[in-house]
């Protein structure tokens, strides 16, 4: 079905279009119809999940597909531990399906608002140093190509595009359905805990490697860190009182930390104190919960963000320049640094394509000043062979990003077969794959 021009923003505010059509296919075949359609009209075509890319990838001045209504067959194989689902699915829903049948993701995000297709397209990942990203978990996947052509593809169908698609930006087709494997329901221990940010570097190795998931969050300003591990454990036996739950997570972490935000943004000068505040506010807590409702928290708060992966023996020196960056910005930073920790995978365009890596995401209020802070930031992350995140903030283009990625020439090659007409393209593709 296709209606009139209409007006598209992400979540975070900071990118904008406005489509000549907007389709919302049902079927497969409709989505290879619309496909066809922009291409015979000599127009581009862009699909849109739920808009949580801080880049222009989804940004469509053509066709926009939106995928919420396409229903595709979902399939449990509980004794395989395999689903199939449409990929315009969002990973709440897809959570919830899995809880109902005794299985789960074996890694997650912080926020499970993305659609499926959308995060597997950009890398989106989680924390786990065994464990690679959310695309490392397809087992299958069918695609739109270019051409309106329907390609089922795994490991042993259409090997290539399989490796390339599963972390593919939209350029090489239209995602439709997937098929993931997942794991026996679980539960998760986590420990929150402050701790000195000297201390989290001595022994690095022995955070990452002693937990089944763990991560940190620097302050800036300060010395200090909150330090997260969730470990799997044989029962929900300490769940988190739902007053603490909304204490922490909802009134702290979202209502208090935006009225923080929101000062810092007013007077900059009280930054630093805030961030003080902030480091010293959250205290130790331990608790258990069903896999996903630990693993994701909702984030309210507005924001743009920039993350690298960069191989992990990079990261102290990497933390060690981002410290004297923000003491050199003219301006303040009002939120805190992530990091993040993933295991090596094949797939051609993922951050971890044939290395273990660690994940340093840098963030800024929004109406706040950051591109000299994420620009200072990618000059070192690049130069410690860091890799952007594709889906959040960076000024790379191809010609960068080829000596990043083994793969990027077989890439390209494979987008130019799949999409010989660049139906697919726009801006973003251009600066990151070259016209």
């Amino acid at each position: 079905m296709a209606g009139p021009p209409t007006a598209w923003s992400n979540w975070a505010g900071n990118q904008h279009s406005t489509a000549l059509v907007t389709e919302r296919p049902r079927t497969v075949e409709e989505v290879a119809e619309a496909v066809r359609r922009a291409s015979a009209a000599g127009r581009t075509v862009r699909a849109i999940g739920s808009g949580h890319s801080f880049t222009a990838t989804a940004v469509a001045d053509g066709h926009r597909l939106d995928l919420a209504d396409l229903a595709t067959d979902v399939t449990v194989d509980v004794a395989r531990r395999l689903v199939t689902v449409p990929a315009g699915m969002t990973l709440h829903t897809l959570n919830d399906l899995l809880a109902g049948h005794g299985l789960a993701m074996p890694n997650l995000g912080d926020i499970d608002a993305q659609t499926i297709a959308g995060a597997l397209s950009t890398g989106t990942h989680g924390t786990g140093a065994k464990l690679g990203c959310l695309s490392a978990f397809v087992t299958g996947l069918t695609l739109v190509t270019g051409t309106g052509e329907v390609l089922r593809c795994s490991a042993d169908e259409h090997r290539d595009v399989f490796d390339a698609a599963r972390v593919g930006l939209g350029a090489v087709g239209v995602l439709v359905e997937v098929t993931l494997r997942c794991v026996d329901a679980f539960v998760l221990r986590a420990h929150e805990r402050p701790a000195a940010l000297a201390e989290v570097l001595d022994d690095l190795p022995g955070l990452y490697e002693r937990h089944d998931h763990a991560e940190f969050y620097w302050f800036p300003y300060t010395d200090r860190v909150q330090v997260k591990a969730n470990d799997r454990v044989p029962a929900d036996d300490r769940p988190l009182p739902r007053w603490r739950g909304w204490l922490d997570d909802e009134f702290l972490a979202n209502t208090v930390f935006a009225g923080a935000c929101r000062l810092g943004r007013a007077v900059p000068a009280l930054a630093p104190g805030i961030s003080a505040v902030s480091a010293r506010a959250l205290t130790e807590r331990t608790y258990t919960g069903r896999s996903d409702l630990v693993f994701c928290t909702p984030r309210r708060v507005r924001f743009v963000e920039m993350e690298y992966g960069l191989p992990r023996d990079a990261l102290p020196d990497a933390l060690a320049e981002l410290r004297r960056i923000v003491d050199r910005l003219p301006f303040k930073v009002l939120f805190p640094v992530e990091v993040r920790f993933t295991a090596a995978d094949d797939i051609w365009l993922s951050h971890s394509y044939g290395r273990d890596s660690a994940y340093v995401a840098i963030h800024q209020y929004v109406g706040m000043p950051y591109e000299p802070y994420f620009r200072a930031f990618e000059q070192v992350a690049t130069e410690l062979s860091g890799r952007p995140h594709w889906g959040k903030l960076h000024w790379r283009d191809a010609e960068s990003l080829a000596t990043a990625y083994p793969r990027f020439a077989d890439f390209r090659s494979l987008r130019t077969r799949l999409d010989p007409n660049n139906v697919f393209g726009n801006r973003y593709l251009t600066q990151v794959l070259g016209s």
